[in-house]
């Protein structure tokens, strides 16, 4: 049974829509507001925050995927440079370092201008890619961050999407 197929109901707020995900999921979330909710989804390196928040000015449905990543300050410059060359790989998302917060985010806002609604499957699709896109580059960003790499060649890590597990 697909999602829609299971969470079918006509014009469901997209809170509404991610909430029903994360209970399938039985992913912890908290609904802090009608129009935002926060949850933890396990990977393979670590858990991240995911945060989604729904905003009616501009019918945008607003994701950012967080970690913790406390970097030197030395490595900033190098962290930046990483961070352009992934994000040349990222079609769908992007990926930003908020220094303030010692937060690695990723981002990214589906607009559903003219009363578009936003379907189980897109929403899942999007955590989806999140996730997936974290669990890709994360251990990129740690070779270059901890293990003294050059951002090219800390991406090389990351260049060919694995498959399974070992």
């Amino acid at each position: 049974m697909s999602l829609s197929e299971q969470f079918f109901e006509e014009d469901l707020h997209p809170i509404d829509v991610v909430q029903n995900i994360a209970t399938h999921n039985e992913w912890d979330f908290d609904r802090i507001a009608d129009d935002q909710i926060a949850m933890s989804v396990e990977g393979q390196w670590r858990t991240y925050s995911v945060t989604l928040a729904w905003s009616g000015y501009d019918e945008t449905l607003r994701m950012v995927c967080t970690f913790e990543m406390e970097p030197p300050a030395e490595k900033l410059p190098a962290l930046y440079e990483l961070l352009n060359l992934v994000n040349d790989q990222c079609w769908a998302g992007s990926f930003t370092y908020w220094e303030e917060e010692k937060m690695m985010v990723y981002r990214y806002g589906l607009v559903l201008a003219g009363g578009q609604e936003a379907g189980p499957e897109q929403v899942d699709t999007m955590i989806g890619a999140a996730v997936m896109s974290a669990e890709r580059y994360y251990p990129a960003l740690q070779l270059l961050v901890w293990g003294d790499r050059t951002p090219k060649d800390a991406l090389q890590v990351a260049i060919a999407e694995a498959y399974g597990r070992a």
